[in-house]
């Protein structure tokens, strides 16, 4: 098993680097292309963004299907339909031959979907973040493509250049006939079935946010900056493949540290952190006056979602285990969407003002809304384990406001009182009175919890049916900062249960 997980995990590592080598030929090659096929602007930012539309859509059925039929059959299919395309760019010679042929090659960009789905099904959940991390660095195809293609473009032209990828393309397409895992374990459910199960789920929608910033912010600053490198600083297209090339790589190979530290820490704090970055580096890349400030910012961003997007993909097989495939689509085709649209509204908000300042600040406003919802989602999820610890313990546990009003019970108090949630709250502990204990108990007791604040002893109680059983009761005061006492905590164990009989209510003098 170790052996075959270290080879699927290779394997479909580096079918991803293939994968996102073609998504981002056509940007990576602009420079060069708008040499010998006019287009203006607007149209280079639309051509530029055109493949993350498949990349991003294909997502959600690519995971579902990997989860069906397995890895290997989904590779092949997808560096099949590749050929074609890719081939179809390299003869382009107009603005409508890139958007088609781009349009298809967003097919590379989804096939991130496939090992996320696949892999965890090879590892132990408390390594899901580490390999998923390690899975991600596939993106450092795009780094590659980015440096090399034009670099290559420049020797032999942008056309034979993309003709060099079919032999990658071919080259893997056989890699996964061969050494493809036959016997993946799969998951028969229907996508409908899958769907109706997680989209009324508040935390996938929160997690495709999240991806949708980091992934979102990777994707569009791969394809914005070798022609914005170009146009606004008047570098050569060598340097800014290079400049973009070290944006992908610093934010691909952190991305196994993201894992690696959601895996050994609480991954809300990371992404808290991770926001923060996001903020402080749009505002930064608002007002960056030249080539040096805005390198900074870039690559703080790159930190940022390198991280961040690690972290994500923790948090997704661990909430979704049994909606893996459907869950891991729709989360990464947000993310790839979110590539989508930042170029065209920097065009656009540059065509209007004259500059990009709006466009970094919106990047920095969305990280802040997603700080807000991790910080949120961390509180939820703390209330969330405490109350699983109230309801989860045998001791009964009664929760009273300073009225002595019951305001919260736990499981255990109905089974040994017999008195249901609904028909304890609002009432007061005198309910459970057994009249075995005359007033003067209840005022020495009082007395105690007003003067130590907790009050510890046996007493008799009855059950709903009449029992009168003893228990081993505990009550506590809860305060707030300014030291007001806002509830009581009473919690208890019926001591009878070893030392039977039960004494009716019958025997006992009131």
């Amino acid at each position: 098993m170790l052996k075959k997980s270290g080879l699927q995990l290779s394997l479909q590592t580096s079918s991803l680097i293939i994968g996102f080598m073609v998504w981002v030929l056509i940007s990576s090659l602009m420079p060069s292309m708008k040499e010998d096929i006019p287009l203006t602007a607007g149209q280079v930012s639309l051509v530029t963004a055109i493949p993350v539309i498949l990349g991003s859509v294909l997502r959600v059925p690519i995971g579902f299907f990997t989860n069906r039929y397995g890895a290997r059959i989904i590779h092949i299919i997808c560096f099949c339909t590749l050929l074609l395309p890719v081939f179809y760019i390299s003869l382009a010679n107009s603005f409508i031959d890139l958007i088609i042929g781009g349009f298809i090659i967003g097919v590379g960009g989804a096939t991130f979907s496939i090992g996320v789905t696949s892999l965890p099904k090879y590892y132990p959940k408390e390594k899901h973040g580490l390999i998923n991390g390690i899975y991600g660095v596939g993106n450092i195809g795009t780094a590659i493509t980015t440096f090399l293609a034009p670099v290559i473009a420049h020797s032999f032209g942008w056309q034979r250049t993309i003709q060099f990828y079919l032999v990658l393309i071919l080259l893997f397409l056989i890699f996964n006939i061969a050494f493809g895992d036959k016997k993946e374990s799969k998951v028969k459910t229907s996508m409908v079935e899958q769907i109706t199960k997680v989209y009324k789920n508040s935390t996938l929608w929160f997690l495709s946010l999240f991806y949708f910033i980091t992934f979102g912010a990777f994707v569009a600053f791969t394809v914005f900056l070798p022609n914005f490198l170009v146009t606004n600083f008047a570098l050569t297209s060598i340097d800014a493949g290079v400049r973009t090339a070290v944006f992908i790589a610093v934010a691909t190979f952190l991305r196994p540290v993201g894992g690696w530290l959601a895996d050994k820490f609480n991954a809300y704090y990371i992404l808290m952190a991770v926001f923060v970055g996001v903020a402080i580096s749009g505002i930064l890349l608002s007002f960056s006056p030249n080539i040096h400030w805005y390198t900074f910012g870039s690559l703080s961003v790159a930190i940022s979602v390198g991280i961040g997007n690690g972290t994500v993909f923790k948090l997704v097989p661990l909430y979704f285990s049994k909606q893996a495939g459907i869950v891991n689509g729709i989360v990464a085709a947000m993310g790839g969407l979110g590539g989508f649209f930042p170029p065209i509204i920097l065009t656009t908000v540059h065509n209007i003002t004259g500059h990009y300042a709006i466009g970094f600040m919106a990047l920095s406003q969305f990280a802040f809304i997603s700080l807000v919802i991790v910080i949120f989602m961390y509180y939820q999820e703390q209330r969330d384990l405490e109350r699983k610890v109230f309801e989860g313990t045998s001791e009964g546990i009664m929760i009273t406001n300073i009225h002595g009003e019951i305001q919260y019970v736990n499981p255990a108090f109905t089974k040994m009182t017999g008195y249901s949630k609904e028909e304890a709250i609002g009432k007061r502990p005198s309910l459970l009175h057994s009249g075995k204990q005359d007033k003067s108990f209840y005022e020495l007791m009082w007395q105690d919890i007003n003067k130590h604040g907790y009050w510890q002893g046996e007493i008799w109680n009855k059950r709903k049916n009449s029992e009168v059983y003893k228990e081993w009761l505990h009550i506590s005061t809860i305060k707030n900062n300014a030291g007001q006492i806002k509830y009581y905590v009473g919690m208890f164990n019926d001591l009878s249960m070893y030392n039977r009989p039960i004494i009716s209510d019958k025997n006992v003098s009131s």
